[in-house]
């Protein structure tokens, strides 16, 4: 059994998540890819990893519990906000229809292009600036993802470029803990239920925290 068969049966499967669809595109993602070479025996750790600049690449299984509970499908159009290593953005990739990714910090930005390029995936489109100002241009998008902790939630945003019906699932809350929460858009109103505990780098931006 190789490395990342094995993080996706003990990391992923063994702890609830059962979307095949979703296991399926993190078989399709070689996950060391993401890593810089020396270090790349951390890819398939039970954990997060720092890819540089304050940034770090989610744990697998968070990766699949935010995709999972995102619900994304094959017509959708989705927001992703910090693309960071371009990780969960390839999960993203393999199983929506088009992927708006931004990040603030250029060189990340650029590492991510440069994978995603190699990897022949196609169906995105990067953006460098502050995420929580979305990218209205290409506004609504079905799923909006964040992956970064917000203060609260990013009302202007949601309710600026998520679609009616359409579910953003996003940090939220204090600097050192955020709660995990899912947002579903019903008209004018956001609707938000608790996923689960977590610990995400800041979001930075006009609606999120102001420095780093």
């Amino acid at each position: 059994m190789t490395p990342q068969e094995q993080m996706i049966r003990q990391q992923i499967i063994d702890r609830g998540i059962k979307d095949e669809r979703v296991i399926a595109a993190l078989r399709a993602v070689p996950r060391e890819k993401f890593f810089l070479t020396d270090a790349r025996e951390a890819a398939y750790a039970d954990r997060a990893a720092s890819i540089g600049h304050d940034q770090t690449i989610s744990q697998p299984y968070m990766v699949a519990l935010m995709t999972a509970r995102l619900q994304p499908a094959p017509e959708h159009k989705i927001l992703e906000i910090g693309t960071g290593s371009g990780y969960q953005t390839a999960i993203l990739c393999k199983l929506a229809r088009e992927v708006n990714s931004i990040e603030r910090i250029k060189p990340l930005l650029d590492e991510a292009f440069e994978r995603l390029l190699s990897l022949e995936i196609r169906n995105v489109h990067f953006r460098f600036g502050d995420g929580t100002k979305g990218w209205p241009e290409a506004a609504p998008f079905d799923r909006i993802l964040i992956t970064a902790g917000a203060p609260k939630i990013p009302e202007e945003l949601l309710k600026g470029q998520l679609a009616d019906g359409g579910i953003a699932v996003l940090p939220v809350g204090p600097a050192n803990e955020q709660m995990l929460i899912e947002v579903l858009r019903v008209g004018e109103k956001l609707i938000s239920s608790d996923i689960c505990a977590c610990r995400f780098v800041k979001l930075i931006g006009a609606e999120g925290w102001t420095d780093g």
